[in-house]
């Protein structure tokens, strides 16, 4: 029998933070469950702690077997990149502390993996995310890229041919 593997994606935000989780079996790959978690209420440690408690449910909830999330990009304002990264940061300890392998991906090279351009716009993302997984709409722009990025691990490590 072949082993079932669960990857969670995660779209890191300040405010916003993206999921999706696709499971892997015979080669194929299977929407399992996507969403958002919001942290817009309170301040930056606030929001952060929402993040770390928000992945570590969706890691109790799921048993997810690893974690594939996206890199900091260099934004227009310092801020924003500090931010982010913050948010993360919080996302990668939550599954650190759950003892999962952690795999890093470029906004490009989650673009490329999908669309096959570094340059894909988000509506073509989405559009391949809804294709690829069979989904009957397309999902809500966060968890449309936290599952873009799930689908690039699965991709990138060849768990699905």
């Amino acid at each position: 029998m072949i082993e079932r593997r669960f990857v969670l994606g995660i779209d890191p935000g300040s405010r916003r933070t993206g999921y999706g989780l696709v499971a892997v079996r015979d080669r194929t790959a299977e929407y399992v469950a996507s969403g958002c978690i919001k942290a817009e209420i309170g301040d930056m440690p606030q929001r952060l702690g929402t993040i770390y408690r928000g992945v570590s449910e969706l890691i109790d909830q799921f048993n997810p077997t690893e974690l594939a999330i996206e890199e900091v990009f260099l934004a227009k304002d310092p801020s924003s990149a500090i931010k982010l990264g913050q948010a993360r940061g919080v996302a990668i300890a939550a599954a650190v502390a759950a003892d999962l392998p952690v795999h890093e991906y470029a906004a490009r090279r989650v673009k490329q993996a999908l669309v096959g351009t570094g340059r894909g716009s988000k509506e073509q993302v989405a559009h391949m995310v809804r294709i690829l997984l069979k989904l009957p709409g397309a999902p809500q722009a966060d968890a449309a890229d936290a599952l873009a990025i799930a689908l690039c691990h699965v991709n990138t490590c060849q768990l699905v041919s």
